[in-house]
């Protein structure tokens, strides 16, 4: 249940060959034995892309791919992170005065987050040390969010140090505050899945409180998670954030022409939900109110009655301030129609008509399609994965193409575990 706290279990590391190797480098880096695990896998997105942060609930499901860390408490009050990549160089930094680098999104100033969540959401300042060595096998950078489901594990790390208590659902929201130490403007899909997936089942997130409702998939349907061999580190790059000030913008416009009270307004969801209209009437008052030309600063301005400087510090965030055009229309035609698209991919899944895979493949096609023109997170490479696995599967494929890669091999674990060691057993959260 999300209102429980993390599962703990007790495992025989020897009858686990991952967790028996990074026992092992772990003793070769730092001279002892991890005194417990965690772990916290990475997710797909089924359909309800980039709307989390507008609000909208979302259609994740976890994969096997995850994060797992080697720990031991130290007297010390120092953090040494290494990790099993030798890509990722090892890192240490004083457990009382962490620093995260929002210029340079390096591997540790993600474990730093989820450290750093923890310590300010208890209030603390004299921390315990530890050693952790990092072992992750979700390809970087591929949107299968490597980089929360390590942010969620260093969080659910430090809480175990910590011996301190939390549902998951508060780990969620932690994590997802969290990440934003690094310049990310995410809205918590992925830190919530992590926490909150369970085998065998699609989960609908929805936010604001944040709750997930178990989604029955087809069985008779596989869902291939393909790589396009295409990288994007959402941190290192302004795209992402851009994307975000968009619908902000889009959301104070719309609500500026509906006479509502629009400097309070964040997202769109907020927009339909004071107008109390549905999905389908939002994207009519967008088609009225905003224009499909993109927007400059001065007409954002002018539209508000603010000054740019006001825009570029009330409203814009740091690494947006110097954007040059705004694409407001677009974002929120492909908001308000992927949020609707996700709530009849769930009633789809739970009325399962004969002809389910079908209609749930069509959903997907056009949840691509909008992306692709509409919010522009596509890319060449995953356009052409997307037409030869149609081209393969036919009308009936209910496909996702998620910039990742399924790796077969887990550890073996369910959803995030906490192990415990004792002689050669060790906890795994």
């Amino acid at each position: 249940m999300a209102t429980e706290g993390p599962a703990t279990r007790r495992v025989q590391v020897a009858e686990y060959p991952r967790l028996l190797k990074l026992k092992e480098m772990f003793n070769s880096k730092f001279g002892s034995i991890p005194k417990f695990y965690v772990r916290a896998p990475g997710r797909v997105n089924i359909i309800g892309e980039h709307i989390d942060y507008c609000g909208y609930s979302v259609l994740p499901m976890a994969v096997e791919q995850d994060m797992l860390i080697a720990v031991e408490p130290v007297k010390t009050h120092t953090l040494q992170l290494a990790n099993t990549n030798p890509l990722y160089p090892d890192f240490s930094t004083s457990a009382n005065n962490v620093q995260i680098d929002k210029t340079k999104p390096l591997w540790h100033n993600y474990f730093l987050c989820g450290f750093k969540g923890i310590q300010e959401h208890f209030g603390l300042s004299d921390l315990t040390g530890m050693n952790c060595l990092v072992d992750g096998n979700i390809p970087p950078s591929s949107g299968l969010s490597s980089s929360s489901a390590l942010v969620c594990c260093a969080g659910l790390v430090t809480l175990t140090v910590l011996g301190m208590n939390l549902s998951k659902v508060e780990l969620a929201e932690i994590c997802t505050k969290s990440e934003r130490y690094i310049g990310t403007e995410g809205g918590g899909m992925d830190q919530s899945i992590s926490f909150l997936a369970e085998e065998g089942t699609a989960k609908l997130i929805e936010f604001s409180p944040l709750r997930a409702t178990d989604v029955k998939l087809p069985s008779g349907a596989v869902f291939v998670i393909a790589h396009s061999c295409v990288e994007m580190n959402k941190a290192a790059t302004s795209h992402f954030n851009i994307r975000v000030m968009e619908c902000r913008l889009a959301a104070k416009l719309l609500a500026k022409s509906k006479s509502l009270p629009w400097d309070k307004v964040l997202r769109l969801e907020e927009v339909q939900a004071r107008l109390r209209v549905s999905l389908e009437e939002m994207l009519l008052i967008t088609e009225d109110a905003l224009h499909p030309e993109p927007y400059s600063p001065e007409e954002v301005c002018s539209c508000l009655g603010i000054s740019l400087q006001e825009l570029r510090t009330q409203i814009l965030s740091p690494n947006t301030q110097d954007v040059l055009i705004f694409k407001l229309y677009q974002r929120a035609k492909h908001v308000y129609s992927e949020a609707a698209r996700v709530l009849q991919f769930k009633k789809i899944c739970e009325e399962a008509p004969d002809n389910m895979v079908q209609l749930l493949g069509e959903l997907m096609n056009q949840s691509h399609v909008s992306c692709r023109d509409m919010y522009e997170c596509s890319c060449p490479e995953l356009d052409q994965l997307v037409d030869i696995c149609r081209r393969q599967g036919g009308d009936r494929a209910a496909l996702e193409t998620q910039k990742g890669m399924y790796l077969p091999g887990s550890l073996g674990l369910k959803g995030h575990d906490l192990l415990e060691q004792d002689g050669e057993a060790a906890p795994c959260q």
